[in-house]
């Protein structure tokens, strides 16, 4: 990997980003149904603080991204590309989202998890508090955690 950088997302991204989570390797069998048809559309990018994992040295290609509800004091979506898991990728975000989380007045974010990135997230510092049940077209409980930044 080259220089790794994060940036504020434009709506110009917002392909990019839609095609992360839609081709994500952790949505395949049972899961896929949670991102089928999803879009990260650019108004969505444009009203919340939505920051990206780019290679600089390969273009300012996306590695990953997340999305934080500061209103709702929450982490909204977090995606590294297939390619790029394992590089560490993921825990510059949950680090530079705890940063921006801090720098808006946040005591916590809330996280509702996949339940294959539960032992991310406990990784980069968040803890359990609980379950959400099965609603929609999600018929799994999923991890309910909480990242502490205060």
């Amino acid at each position: 990997m080259s220089d790794i950088s994060i940036r504020r997302a434009t709506a110009d991204d917002s392909k990019r980003l839609t095609r992360l989570v839609r081709t994500s390797g952790a949505y395949r069998g049972d899961y896929a149904a949670m991102v089928e048809g999803y879009q990260v559309g650019g108004p969505y990018i444009e009203h919340h603080p939505v920051f990206v994992a780019v290679d600089e040295g390969d273009g300012g290609r996306v590695l990953g991204f997340y999305a934080l509800l500061v209103d709702e004091a929450e982490l909204d979506l977090a995606f590294v590309a297939d390619a790029a898991q394992g590089l560490g990728i993921g825990r510059l975000l949950m680090e530079h989202m705890t940063g921006e989380a801090r720098t808006a007045g946040l005591a916590s974010v809330r996280v509702v998890a996949h339940p294959p990135a539960e032992e991310f997230y406990l990784r980069t510092g968040a803890v359990r508090t609980g379950t959400v049940p099965p609603t929609g077209r999600i018929h799994w409980e999923r991890p309910e955690l909480r990242y502490d930044v205060a």
